[in-house]
């Protein structure tokens, strides 16, 4: 994907967010740090254009919620920071590639701390399947199945595929 497919997808499940939601009146966006902090913002953004109205935008790092910790060195990459009560909200976690299911799952737990939402929806732009949990987007920018071994980097100005070494999480 290039720069322009990263934005027309963006805008897409912004319109796809709205729909699915009947309105923003609830709904608020959970950017995992450190991916899905950037394109929490600009869905947030698109929302506010199509809208008038803005989204509440927090920002998530699950290091220490993780069923890997002990496994390999945790720690945290950026801060937390989610200023509002979750409690009965939409909350449409964001990320950028869904890969086994095992951050989004670290991600549930965790938004526990800030309230017990009405509902959660997840929104990724890469889908790469290779799911270890039974965990399913609702927003997906694009299905992208690539090997166990690929690395999948997403950035404002595109989608890479490249060779990954180290431990695969």
């Amino acid at each position: 994907m290039d720069a322009d497919d990263v934005r027309r997808a963006l805008w897409r499940m912004s319109h796809e967010i709205l729909e699915h939601n009947h309105g923003l009146s609830n709904v608020v966006l959970i950017g995992l740090q450190t991916g899905g902090v950037p394109l929490a913002t600009k869905l947030a953004d698109n929302l506010a254009e199509i809208e008038g109205s803005q989204v509440p935008v927090g920002y998530l790092d699950v290091a220490f919620y993780r069923d890997d910790i002990g496994l390999r060195p945790v720690s945290p990459r950026e801060p937390t920071n989610i200023t509002f009560d979750l409690t009965t909200k939409t909350v449409v976690l964001v990320d950028d590639v869904l890969f086994t299911g095992r951050t989004i799952r670290a991600a549930l737990d965790a938004i526990t701390d800030f309230g017990r939402p009405g509902s959660v929806q997840l929104a990724v732009m890469i889908d790469r399947g290779h799911r270890e949990l039974p965990i399913r987007p609702d927003f997906i920018g694009k299905n992208l199945p690539t090997r166990r071994d690929e690395l999948v980097d997403v950035q404002a100005d595109g989608v890479r595929i490249g060779e990954y070494e180290g431990p695969l999480e």
